[in-house]
Parts: C-alpha cells; structure tokens; sequence
C-alpha cells in the first residue's frame, strides 16, 4: 500500500524556492526554452514529449526501474509540483501523485483520464460511446492499488496515447500561444507515428492460430480490446497480487483448452510464478512489457520501440501469420 505524505503546503512552498530541476528522477527530454512539464510516469513522459516538441522539458516524477503503483514522493518532488507550468497525471492510479498536487497548489494540471474512455476494471468490454470523460466518483479512488471502477492502463492503445498528444499540444498552446503552430506540428508528427504502430498491429495480429494469452497481472485490457485478442491475468490489475492455488490451477485449465505455449512476465515485477507455471505445463515465458517504466531489461528504448517488441512477442506465442 503506497504511503502517503503528511508535508504540509507551506513546507512544500518553503522548499520550492531551493527545489531545482521538476523531479528527484533523472528526467526526460530537454529542448528549447518553453513549457515546463512535470509527467508522473512514463507513457505521460513520453506523450509529454512528443507534444513539445524540440521546445520545453519533461521531467517524470517515476523514476527509472521503479514501479509506478508504489510511488512515493519526496518534498523535493511534491515542490516541484508547484512550480512546472503543467502537471500530467492519470488521477486513481498513483495515490501519492494524487495527495501530492492537492497539497502543492500547482495551478494547472491535467488528468489524462478525462482525456480518453477508460474500459471498467472488470476487464469487461465497454463501449463509453462518444463521451471521453467519465464519472468523477468513480474515477478517483482512495488508495493503495484499488484504481476504482476503471482499468488505467490506457496507453495499450496507440489510438488513445494519439488523443491524449493532441490533447496535450493544445494544453501546451494555451500555456505558450507563441509556439502553439510549433506543438501542432510536433503533435500531428506523433499521431501519425502512432497511426502507423497501430496498423502495425492490426495487421500483424489479424490472423493467429489463437486469440488468448495469458500475463502475470492484467495491465494489457486496452490491447486485447482495441486488436480482438483476450487477455488471462494471473492476477489482477495490481501487480502485487499473489494468486491462490485455485487461480493458479484455472490457469493451468485455460492454457490447456486454448493451446497455450508462452507465459508473459514483466520487466518491473517478480516472473517466479509465470516460470513456475510455465514449468508445470512444459511452455516457455517471455516478456510482455506493460511500459509503466523503462529499465536496461526493457526489450526497447522507448514507447515506440516497446510497443513493436511487445507485438512480436504476442506474434510468436500466438503463431500469427
């Protein structure tokens, strides 16, 4: 369960003055002199980016390697806050983020959640019509992994992350109007990219000897849903589950009937029970990265890169044409 921190706002005030670069965390990519943006984990990171341009800096308050549902935040972070011209954030999904922008008074700030639909936790499909926003209530949840009624993980979905850089270029435009023309460009540069890996997925996962593949935890929703594929989670959304005998004997039951041959692990979270399972059935284990942070074990350098990795990798275990 994530801690949260009690600093109040006028320590956080007090410490902005001597806070120095957005974020305690190496962080992200620096141009010309623009919008500073603070992003709370990597796909914002890297969304953040791309509507920026060669202008401005992003900075992640997530560290590279760790995990992002356990983030915590130190002052300096929380400081850090109140000073970026916009704060990207995915409310719900890592309470510190949350408690950390109520108690910095950072003027504005952007929940990417309101941006796109989000698919309900259940894993369910669910279509929520023209409508990008959702209930208010149900987005926001209290704490530790509970992400409410909604799976967060929406940057599965090359379609939603282009929403979401378009979104951004406007946010940015009206924060620097002089350069609103330059984020236009840099956002349409990235759609198209990423109208292009979606074709690329499309295409590649069109005709496979199955539709099912089985995960340590179910961060991969929006990918099943967008590409027509059904994901089995060993556990749930949080990563931190440990599964009960009875989940693991279903899902020695599911990879029999549907000729399951790999287990999908991650790169930010222990593979002993997909290795473990994948022993007992004699199949092999592989990485399916859920691109919540980038580490030196991820099989790419950036979203791009990770997302095509993650498409050969499904290609391959689900012998796709």
């Amino acid at each position: 369960m994530t801690k949260r921190l009690a600093l109040s706002l006028t320590a956080v005030l007090a410490l902005s003055a001597c806070a120095g670069s957005p974020a305690d965390s190496p962080g992200g990519d620096h141009g010309e002199a623009g919008p500073r943006v603070v992003a709370a984990f990597y796909p914002l990171e890297w969304a953040s980016s791309q509507a920026l341009g060669t202008l401005g800096a992003v900075d992640t308050l997530t560290a590279p390697g760790a995990e992002a549902h356990d983030l915590e935040l130190t002052p300096r972070q929380i400081a850090s806050l109140a000073e970026a011209d916009l704060v990207v954030y995915l409310k719900g999904f890592q309470p510190a983020v949350d408690n950390a922008i109520e108690q910095s008074g950072a003027d504005r700030v952007l929940d990417v959640g309101e941006l796109v639909s989000l698919l309900p936790a259940d894993g369910a499909h669910h279509d929520h019509g023209d409508e990008a926003g959702h209930d208010e209530e149900e987005h926001s949840v209290d704490d530790g992994h509970d992400h409410g009624a909604f799976d967060p993980h929406f940057w599965q979905d090359p379609e939603r992350m282009s929403q979401v850089v378009e979104a951004l270029a406007d946010e940015l435009a009206a924060i620097d109007p002089a350069n609103a023309d330059a984020f236009a460009a840099a956002a349409l540069a990235a759609a198209r990219d990423l109208t292009a890996l979606d074709e690329e997925f499309a295409v590649g996962l069109e005709q496979c000897a199955r539709r099912e593949f089985i995960t340590t935890h179910t961060s991969f929703g929006y990918l099943a849903d967008r590409y027509d594929l059904t994901e089995i989670g060993i556990a749930g959304l949080n990563p931190d589950d440990e599964p009960s005998p009875a989940r693991i004997a279903a899902i020695h039951d599911e990879a029999t009937a549907h000729g399951i041959t790999t287990i999908f692990f991650e790169t930010l979270t222990s593979d002993a029970v997909a290795k473990a399972i994948a022993g007992d059935l004699g199949l092999h284990t592989a990485v399916l990265d859920p691109l919540e942070g980038i580490t030196e074990q991820s099989p790419g350098q950036d979203y791009p890169a990770i997302m095509r990795a993650n498409l050969e990798a499904l290609r391959s275990a689900n012998d796709c044409a």
